[in-house]
């Protein structure tokens, strides 16, 4: 069975600006669910893909090497 891992990260958050990108313990917020995303794709057959309006959050996923 092979999957596919979709993250979704709007840039225009009314809550949090910014949340995506934010640190939290060194790291991006969105850094957590692409390391968790990249950790089950080590183990099972897929791809892993991310859905963003933001270039910010672009440029941030590919230092984690999400390409988009």
């Amino acid at each position: 069975m092979k999957y596919l891992l979709t993250i979704c990260a709007r840039g225009g958050s009314k809550g949090v600006p910014r949340k995506n990108i934010k640190e939290i313990a060194q790291k991006p917020l969105i850094a957590y669910s692409i390391l968790t995303a990249q950790k089950f794709l080590q183990k099972h057959s897929g791809l892993l893909t991310l859905s963003t309006d933001s270039k910010e959050i672009r440029e941030v996923a590919a230092q984690y090497d999400l390409k988009t």
